[in-house]
Order: structure tokens, then C-alpha cells, then sequence
């Protein structure tokens, strides 16, 4: 009798305990989790934009050489630093130097119609390997007017299309007596490689002002440290003056940012 009181009252325990467990149960099963987000899905990022930490040193490392879209307003709260300014053979140059980059430029005689040219020369006194191009330059005039320079190849086309053969060899003459007399510049990559080049491909004497005009247009140029290159950017020119005149010359090249201010020029009366 007493071992059956016993079973009943350990069943009991068992019952009870059983209903409590149950009722644990049901009350977890009510109370509200919140909802995990889902992970955030991986975003490549848009060509011009850089993320953070290895992801940004990813994209840096893809980036290519060569500069970002012009932004006008940008450029006009830059300060125009003062240049070193020089004559040589009746040109005036203007020179500035960035972290070891030195730009120089002069504005050249109007000799071709309908465009404008300036010589420069880019020295690479960094030591990292930069590209220089002829689209690095950019010519904004008081009005907000861009004038872009044009490639080389639109450059030799036009020239033998438009100008005669006697302005190209003339251009040709000018640019070599300017270049030739800068006493501090000895280019290592510039118009005396293109012009023997250019020779070697056109060996017919008719195409020999082809050959000059491919010869002093800058094309793509890579510099390595302590090398230089040299050579004439040509802006179209529309409008009825025959120079430049007043404005900024935009030089963007080398992962650094060069300002000239030009002025209008003098007339003789």
C-alpha cells in the first residue's frame, strides 16, 4: 500500500512537472523576436567612386592614368600662383614646377589659321612614371568658354588639309629655333625622336610636311623619372582673334594641377 502511494505521488511530481515545461514552451513560443536584417547585398562601385579600407586600395590600384572631368568651379577658386617668367628668341615663357613636375609654355605666332598653338615642355623630376597627353591641357577664356586641345592625329590631318605646305615648314622652323635655344631644357622623349621617326616613315619628299607636322604636335608621352618631353598643342580657334588672348591655361598632368594666366595681347599702333 505504501509503495503504491509512493508511484502515485512520484507521477504527481512528474504531471506537474511536465504541465510547467509545457507552459515554458508556450510562453517562448509568443514572445516576439525581432527580425534579423538579410545581409547587405556587395555593391561594385561605380566607375569615379572608392570605397573604404582593402576595397578602396583594390579600386585605386585600377584606376587609369589620366584626369578627371573638368570641373569649372573648381578650378576658378584655385589661386594662379606666380610663374617664373623668361624670353627666349622673342617668346615669353612661363614656367611653375609641383612636387617635382615642372610645366613651362609659350604662346607661339598664329601661323596656321584656325588654330592656336603653344610649346611646352614637361619635365618628370618625380620618381613615379607619369603619361603626358595632349588632352592634359585646357584653355578657359573670361567668358567661361573651354577650349579643349585636339589630338594629334586630328592636328596632322587638318594641317595638310587647311595650311599649305610652306606654314608647315615654317612652323616647323619656328618651333625648332624656340626649342633649341632653351639652354636649360634638353629633352630625352620629345619632337627630336617623333621628327626621326616621322622621317623614317615618310621617305617621300612630298609628304615631308606631314612628316614635320606629326613631328611637332605632342602626342602621348611616357615619362619616367628625370625623363622630359616637349611639343605644340593646338587649340581650334573659332573666334576673330588670332591669339589666345586672356584666360587660364589649364594644365592637368601628372597627378598635379598647373595655372597660367595669360593676358590680351598688346596691339602696335
Amino acid at each position: 500500500m505504501l509503495l503504491l502511494k509512493v508511484r502515485v505521488s512520484t507521477a504527481r511530481v512528474c504531471l506537474v512537472v511536465a504541465i510547467a515545461l509545457l507552459a515554458l514552451a508556450a510562453i517562448a513560443a509568443c514572445q516576439i523576436t525581432p527580425a534579423q536584417p538579410p545581409p547587405a547585398p556587395k555593391v561594385q562601385p561605380a566607375p569615379g567612386e572608392v570605397g573604404s579600407g582593402k576595397q578602396q586600395q583594390e579600386v585605386q590600384s585600377a584606376v587609369v592614368e589620366g584626369p578627371e572631368p573638368l570641373n569649372l568651379a573648381e578650378i576658378n577658386r584655385l589661386p594662379v600662383p606666380t610663374p617664373l617668367d623668361f624670353q627666349s628668341r622673342g617668346l615669353d615663357y612661363e614656367a611653375l614646377t609641383r612636387d617635382g613636375i615642372t610645366v613651362m609654355f609659350a604662346t607661339l605666332p598664329p601661323h596656321i589659321k584656325d588654330f592656336n598653338i603653344i610649346q611646352i615642355t614637361v619635365t618628370n623630376g618625380s620618381p613615379v612614371s607619369w603619361t603626358v597627353r595632349p588632352e592634359d591641357f585646357i584653355f578657359i577664356r573670361p567668358d567661361g568658354t573651354i577650349l579643349q586641345s585636339v589630338s594629334a592625329d586630328y592636328v596632322v590631318e587638318s594641317l595638310l588639309e587647311k595650311a599649305s605646305r610652306n606654314d608647315v615648314i615654317k612652323l616647323q622652323m619656328l618651333y625648332e629655333d624656340t626649342i633649341y635655344a632653351l639652354s636649360n631644357f634638353r629633352s630625352t622623349n620629345g619632337y627630336e625622336k617623333r621628327r626621326e621617326a616621322a622621317y623614317a616613315q615618310f621617305v617621300n619628299r612630298g609628304f615631308k610636311a606631314a612628316a614635320a607636322a606629326s613631328a611637332i604636335t605632342l602626342v602621348a608621352t611616357k615619362l619616367r623619372s628625370g625623363e622630359s618631353t616637349d611639343g605644340a598643342v593646338f587649340f581650334t580657334n573659332k573666334s576673330k582673334e588670332k591669339g589666345l588672348g586672356a584666360g587660364r591655361l589649364v594644365v592637368r598632368t601628372c597627378g598635379e594641377t598647373f595655372l597660367f594666366q595669360t593676358y590680351p595681347e598688346l596691339k602696335a599702333h
